[in-house]
């Protein structure tokens, strides 16, 4: 899909000195993200006052629950977007507050009554895609029907996959975290089916860094070939 037809998207994340997300599957990012500088916690919020729209996939939410909503600086928290192919998000998950406006995108295959408790908590369900949320389209919609230009994604591993899969994300910024955790199955920035050769991989090119407070970021233009992925 071509930006003009979609939001310009910045995926942005704490990442471990190898990479990872957590300290182990299903543990909080939370835990490690009580280590970021005062500064670099103020960069994330500045991040999200610029930004139209924040998006996490439903597992986040599961395991954070986050509020996704701008706090320690002045600015308008962004539109929460959650993907939820089968509209299953707890019903005391926070982004069903009324503290910013929540869209949750689903697929057809996602049960009435689910869509329907979604609705009465007055959050929007889109509904893009069969029986998985269908990311480019839901990037139309947002930019059509939302206005939304500039949106920034805090995903786990299968969402930030996903986006990248789709040639969805312009630019990645990392908060370097000066630890190691380890563990084989430990979740990473991105994960997804593993690459066959050299040429699917996605080449980045470095446009700053910087430190902020205690923690070194960096910020990267994703370079997608000419090749179409699948």
């Amino acid at each position: 899909m071509p930006e003009h037809d979609r939001p310009h998207v910045l995926m942005m994340s704490e990442i471990t000195v190898d990479g990872k997300l957590t300290l182990k599957r299903g543990a909080s990012s939370k835990i490690l993200m009580k280590y970021m500088a005062p500064e670099t916690e103020i960069l994330l919020h500045q991040t999200r006052a610029k930004c139209d729209a924040i998006m996490v996939g439903a597992n986040t939410i599961r395991i954070d629950n986050s509020f996704l909503t701008v706090r320690l600086v002045e600015g308008k928290s962004p539109l929460r977007i959650i993907p939820s192919s089968r509209a299953d998000i707890p019903p005391d998950a926070n982004i069903l507050g009324t503290d910013a406006k929540t869209v949750i995108a689903v697929s057809k295959a996602a049960p009435a009554e689910n869509i329907a408790r979604l609705r009465e908590r007055g959050v929007d369900v889109v509904v893009a895609g069969e029986k998985e949320v269908d990311l480019p389209g839901l990037m139309g919609i947002l930019k059509r029907d939302y206005g939304v230009d500039r949106m920034m994604i805090e995903g786990g591993p299968t969402l930030n996959w996903a986006m990248l899969n789709h040639r969805l994300v312009d630019e990645i910024r990392l908060i370097h975290l000066p630890f190691i955790v380890g563990g084989a199955d430990t979740p990473s920035l991105v994960g997804g089916m593993h690459i066959e050769t050299e040429d699917e991989m996605f080449r980045l090119a470095l446009k700053r860094h910087y430190m902020c407070g205690s923690n070194l970021v960096t910020e990267w233009d994703v370079l997608y070939n000419s090749a179409s992925r699948e």
